[in-house]
């Protein structure tokens, strides 16, 4: 079982950038494709990017492309967003989860989240 935990989260004006970090405990995240879900206030959560277990291969959602980059270090056990020129619409408690699968649709262990607010 692994254990992730999100950081990196924080209140920042419109186009400035962020780096959200997924750190693993438990277990070898290279065993896991990882995703980042972001989930705003009202709405449901929404799937943003992903990462193959070896870091291959990667997945993002169309209004992040461009500016969002997901990376892994495997030998560091962990899995970081770089959001780049952030608007308010990326407000919302960003999450990462593991898929023990490697599938980048069903995931099995979750973050508690990290507040990103971007402020116009």
């Amino acid at each position: 079982q692994v254990r992730l935990v999100e950081s990196g989260g924080g209140l920042v004006q419109v186009g400035v950038s962020l780096r959200l970090s997924c750190a693993a405990s438990g277990s070898t995240l290279s065993n896991y494709a990882v995703g980042w879900f972001r989930q705003a206030p009202g709405k449901e959560r929404e799937f943003v990017s992903a990462i193959s277990r070896s870091g291959g291969s990667t997945y993002y959602i169309e209004d992040v492309k461009g500016r969002f980059t997901i990376s892994r270090d495997n030998a560091k056990n962990t899995v970081s967003l770089q959001m780049n020129s952030l608007e308010p619409a990326d407000t919302a408690v960003y999450y990462c989860a593991a898929s023990t699968t490697g599938s980048f649709v069903d995931y099995d262990y979750w973050g508690q989240g990290t507040q990103v607010t971007v402020s116009s």
